[in-house]
């Protein structure tokens, strides 16, 4: 498929936008960046789902030159007039529009798409793609339930194609770094990690009566495999989140991103046992139904693993609404998307008196670059070379990430503290196997 007109040369006009969060870039300053490249150079791209993050990873792959982009996937027209008007300010030409990914598929001249669904699409639209040729840059998480993840993992790994997961993070320079230390073993032997977000945005989803789909929208379309349910506006485009249709909530959504960084730290993969308590203590009659307070322990042979969330405060741990907390015998360091800093255990000298720091402290070493620009960067450098060594965040890390953060949401919804079995890849419980599979609807089939 890559003929020598997909050369790729890593000093040629990759163009990264500095420090600036690609997630409020402004798509006027495209048109003074991009740099016309010949038709040999180009790689062509589609995007399926332009609404929210796939449209941000849009603009992202667009500081890159020889990213070309020819469709415009989505189910609601007005959100594909709305995004080609706004690329039309960069002087980029009107791509083709689809409302049906399968007929995106079938175009030849697409070299890879992204996917920026909801996360019931994903397994269904990934699969498709690799079956059609394409490359794939997948948002987080991989997948809505275990079963899917498991799928989309077996079918990457036996497949030629590059697959890069969305997980930016891994991207981004303090984040690696902060993990290099905690691999240096200064902080001394690590008993816990915790991961956290808590949303002081987030308000209370309104009850709001069912309703006909906006002109335009193909709401059919929208639900695909899901359960087939009257138009509500609540689980429309951003708030499908709090569905569990649609998604896993907070635990899947900023679970994936910061349980990903613990898994990396403590070099984990799926835990031994999982427990969650949590509910709907913030907003307990609003119409989401993700529980928008939840705490998950997950247990390895010798630490633990502790996730929180919370919506409607911010009052995480050390001060921050979000992070990764590495505690050790000498220290804990505690990384978020600001930087990273070590913070010393003190010797017990008795009561009332100071102890001796038992390690340096290191104060915050900032955040330096944009990680969504480095990540999809990274995706085009291993497309064009064709070594999926090279992927910062390979299907394995996305895997491994949704897996852990879906098993939370299996131990909530269970009720039980639950037990994996590493060897047949199975909870040892029925409750929690029926939890973890996929359930496909009005005529969608789950991927073999």
């Amino acid at each position: 498929m890559y003929t020598n007109r997909r050369r790729f040369i890593k000093k040629s006009s990759l163009y990264l936008l500095g420090s600036a969060t690609s997630f409020l870039f402004p798509v006027e300053l495209l048109a003074s960046m991009r740099k016309k490249v010949g038709p040999n150079d180009q790689i062509n791209m589609g995007l399926i789902g332009c609404n929210g993050m796939g449209f941000s990873n849009l603009l992202s792959l667009l500081k890159i030159n020889e990213v070309n982009v020819i469709a415009l996937c989505d189910v609601d027209e007005n959100v594909l007039s709305r995004r080609t008007s706004e690329l039309e300010k960069a002087g980029i030409k009107k791509p083709q529009w689809y409302k049906d990914y399968r007929k995106m598929l079938d175009n030849k001249d697409i070299d890879f798409v992204v996917i920026g669904t909801p996360d019931h699409w994903h397994c269904l639209q990934l699969t498709d793609a690799l079956n059609a040729g394409k490359d794939v840059y997948c948002e987080k998480p991989i997948a809505n339930s275990m079963q899917e993840c498991e799928i989309m993992l077996n079918t990457v790994q036996n497949s030629k194609r590059i697959v890069q997961i969305g997980q930016w993070q891994r991207s981004q320079p303090h984040f690696v770094d902060a993990i290099n230390f905690v691999h240096s073993g200064k902080l001394g032997e690590i008993r816990l990690a915790k991961a956290w977000a808590y949303q002081g945005w987030m308000k209370p989803v309104p009850i709001q009566a069912d309703a006909n789909a906006p002109a335009g929208v193909d709401y059919k379309m929208w639900l695909g495999p899901a359960p087939e349910r009257l138009f509500n506006p609540n689980r429309f485009h951003f708030n499908f989140r709090w569905f569990w249709d649609y998604a896993g909530g907070l635990m899947t959504d900023w679970g994936v991103h910061l349980i990903d960084y613990a898994l990396y730290g403590m070099k984990a993969g799926t835990p031994k046992s999982v427990m969650a308590l949590g509910g709907k203590f913030a907003y307990p009659n609003d119409a989401s139904e993700t529980p928008d307070s939840l705490q998950a322990v997950f247990e390895y042979d010798d630490f633990s693993i502790l996730w929180e969330h919370a919506t409607g405060i911010d009052g995480g741990n050390y001060g921050r609404n979000h992070g990764i907390a590495f505690i050790g015998n000498n220290g804990t360091l505690v990384l978020d998307r600001s930087g990273w800093e070590v913070i010393p255990e003190k010797e017990f000298q008795g009561w009332g008196k100071e102890g001796t720091p038992r390690m340096e402290s290191l104060p915050l070493q900032q955040n330096q670059g944009n990680g969504l620009d480095l990540h999809t960067k990274n995706f085009i450098e291993a497309v064009m070379s064709r070594d999926p060594k090279n992927l910062n965040a390979p299907i394995k890390v996305g895997y491994d990430a949704a897996m852990v953060s879906h098993m939370g949401n299996v131990a909530y919804k269970s009720g039980n503290r639950i037990y994996w079995d590493t060897d047949k890849g199975r909870f040892t419980d029925k409750t929690s196997n029926d939890i973890m599979m996929a359930s496909y609807h009005n005529g969608w089939k789950l991927p073999q």
